[in-house]
């Protein structure tokens, strides 16, 4: 029972949780044009700690330890270590960029013992490329407890994890058995998570939890098999656990641990991973599994992957799949930049997409949080989510290129902000420092020496018009992306040249060159910034000898607006009728649920769903009756029901009189007459019609003649009393 408790406990708390909710991919040799190993990533982090920071590499004493920090990704803000969302990290232990005296410096959670030597790494949220060619990918996965750390018992998340793997490891398969071992010695805490890690040979997925024991963790790793893509967004993908299958590995006391607990029995079979730990999806139902479809079906449209599954531990989606043709560098940043552009789920579709196809979606106090499995969870709508969204704080992709050195075949293509409107930009894994605007960053201050907040304002200001922007957006993408690609060929020979004479002078020639570029990119973004300011200035399209090009709105828009409704004559416009059918009071098997009648004599509602039709009607079950208890649900699809009640005297009556409209008003009339005031009892009389579906403003109610109530829909009143 106390178990139970803490579960319900922890789900509860998981809205207070930062939403690090990314998409991550890992593409293996085989399945690359170019024969490289590609690991790609989606850091979703609001308005966090966007920076690309450096870390050198180092020569540490003998006998010293290496401190171990809370991550502010895992849990959100905690003052008592100094460990905040807005700076991962201060301190001297990880290189220059991150020390900085003004600020609190960050408290270790414990340490593990040191090695003689670490090596460099690029380092954001988590851990992203060494120098030695291992790289690193991310998501966060909903699991059935999150714990707090525990100084010196709880001491590792997955991305301090991440950075030691990245200190100490040259290979994939290595990095995974060393984060196994450090989670089972020291313990775990925070949210699961699935790391993908690449070297220049293979790939393989490390997946973790916390254990339900209070101390280490538990983990399960599995290779992915040669020639084929991985994909994760927010679940953990990895499912039965074969004890007998080399390449997959596991924590120790996995087995043992679920079985004492109850998430798993040996009778059920092989060890199902996400069962055992997982509530399933995270956030909302497809919040996770439509990224995984879109991903998977744009790799393998030939295998006709359905978008729509049972339930959140669907095994539709295998946990990798064979491309159709095998994938180049910037077929992956063309993925990530995917919001399901030509589907039933495409963001530039609907209302909220506005006259200009925006596909930003801004959540709010209505939208969901924590795991599906959350008892406690009802959701009266959702937005589709993206793989390109708005709030993406900076995406990556990885290349492990083995036919080159370390130092010149690992390249980091980095954008800042989101997919849809960055460009990605090359750094070589062996260059001795980057361009001081990929570090610069803070996201409470406008900086126009920052990367990030050049990326973000034409993000942002592309939303205003974004039809048009992206197009601009795409093209300079383009021209870029296709220069640096050349470039790379061409510094890929210079570099390797000069590597077999002097390295030390080859990772000076490719620091130059990425400190130039990058620095250079910054500056043409900033001015292609300013260009798109002043296209698109005061709602026209302006060029030079072509300025207030009144380009207006899309033709398929001006019948959604209220544009038809405007004054085209000087005569006031009158209503016009709106078709309506009465249901009747015997047409289902239901009463309309109590309310205070003396505050509201009476109720109004527009109901849009059945959620809505349960709110205002109670089932009322009736022995050899076969009536319905409310409309079928594909009544909705079309059309919404008007519902008006009253306390009456019976014989009282109830009659809709007409219903019309005017512009984005509705006006219902109805006639009320009251009988048999001396009747001892009263009933719940009720009238409801069924009408077109059409988005109104307002709604008013008028009985006898007199305006008596109105719903304000346009700000979500939908009934009185709610």
């Amino acid at each position: 029972m106390i178990k139970v408790i803490i579960i319900a406990l922890i789900l509860n708390l998981m809205n207070f949780i930062p939403a690090y909710a990314c998409t991550t991919m890992l593409v293996t040799k085989g399945a690359s044009q170019d024969g490289s190993v590609i690991v790609a990533h989606s850091d979703d982090s609001e308005l966090f700690d966007q920076r690309l920071v450096y870390v050198p590499a180092a020569d540490h004493k003998p006998g010293s330890f290496r401190p171990v920090y809370y991550d502010a990704a895992s849990l959100g803000d905690r003052p008592e270590y100094h460990g905040y969302l807005l700076r991962r990290y201060t301190g001297t232990h990880r290189g220059p960029t991150y020390v900085d005296p003004s600020r609190p410096q960050s408290i270790p959670l414990g340490y593990i013992p040191q090695v003689k030597h670490t090596y460099a790494y690029f380092d954001g949220s988590y851990a992203i490329m060494n120098e030695h060619q291992l790289m690193f990918g991310e998501c966060t996965d909903g699991t059935k407890i999150q714990p707090d750390p525990v100084p010196g018992k709880l001491i590792f998340y997955s991305a301090e994890l991440s950075r030691v793997a990245a200190e100490r490891c040259k290979t994939a398969r290595e990095a995974v058995e060393l984060i196994g071992r450090l989670i089972e010695t020291y313990g775990y805490y925070g949210t699961g998570e699935t790391l993908p890690i690449g070297d220049t040979k293979e790939g393989w997925i490390i997946e973790m939890a916390p254990s339900p024991e209070g101390t280490g963790g538990l983990w399960v790793a599995k290779k992915v098999p040669d020639g084929e893509v991985f994909v994760a967004a927010n679940e953990l993908r990895i499912r039965e656990v074969d004890q007998d299958d080399p390449n997959m590995l596991y924590s120790k006391d996995l087995h043992a641990i679920a079985k004492k607990h109850g998430w798993w029995k040996p009778k059920d079979g092989k060890l199902d991973w996400l069962r055992t730990v997982s509530m399933g999806e995270y956030s909302h139902p497809y919040y996770s599994l439509r990224r995984v479809w879109r991903l998977q079906a744009r790799i393998a449209p030939s295998q006709e992957k359905s978008s729509w599954v049972k339930d959140g531990y669907t095994k539709e989606y295998p946990f990798s799949i064979k491309p159709d043709k095998k994938l180049k560098v910037r077929d992956v940043m063309s993925l990530y930049r995917d919001y399901y552009q030509d589907t039933e789920f495409d963001q530039s579709k609907g209302v909220t997409a506005g006259p200009f196809g925006c596909p930003y979606r801004y959540p709010g106090p209505m939208d969901a949080g924590g795991d599906t499995g959350d008892p406690n969870a009802k959701l009266k709508g959702t937005w589709e989510r993206p793989i390109s969204i708005y709030r993406c704080g900076f995406s990556y992709v990885c290349q492990a290129r083995d036919w080159l050195p370390d130092p010149i075949g690992g390249l980091v293509w980095f954008g800042p902000d989101e997919p849809m409107s960055t460009c990605y930009v090359p750094f070589y894994v062996g260059v001795k420092s980057i361009a001081e605007p990929y570090y610069t960053c803070d996201t409470t201050t406008f900086n126009q020496k920052s990367a990030w907040w050049a990326f973000n304002f034409v993000a942002n200001w592309a939303g205003l018009k974004y039809s048009y922007m992206i197009k601009d957006i795409r093209q300079k993408q383009d021209e870029i992306e296709h220069a640096e690609i050349e470039g790379i060929k061409k510094m890929d020979e210079q570099a390797l040249a000069l590597y077999k004479q002097d390295p030390e002078k080859a990772r000076q020639l490719i620091t130059t060159y990425c400190e130039t570029q990058a620095n250079q990119i910054v500056k043409d973004w900033w001015e292609f910034a300013w260009l798109l300011v002043a296209r698109y200035d005061d709602g026209y399209v302006n060029e030079p000898g072509k300025m207030s090009q009144e380009v207006g709105y899309p033709e398929n828009w001006y019948d959604k607006s209220e544009w038809p409704n405007g004054p085209t004559t000087y005569k006031k416009p009158k209503s016009k009728p709106v078709k309506y059918r009465v249901i009747g009071s015997h047409d289902f098997q239901s009463f309309v649920k109590n309310w205070d009648s003396k505050k509201h004599p009476v109720l109004y509602a527009l109901v849009r769903s059945p959620d809505e039709w349960d709110a205002v009607f109670h089932p009322a079950p009736t022995m050899g009756v076969n009536r319905p208890f409310g409309p079928d649900k594909k009544l909705y699809d079309k059309e919404q029901i008007l519902v008006v009640s009253r306390v009456v005297k019976p014989s009282s009556m109830l009659k809709v009189e007409g219903v019309c409209e005017s512009k984005d008003e509705l006006a219902i009339h109805y006639s009320f007459v009251a009988r048999n005031p001396e009747a001892s009892f009263t009933i719940k009389e009720y009238f409801a019609v069924v009408i077109p579906k059409h988005d109104y403003k307002t709604i008013v109610f008028i009985e006898n003649g007199k305006r008596t109530g109105v719903l304000n829909i346009a700000k979500g009143q939908w009934s009185v009393p709610i």
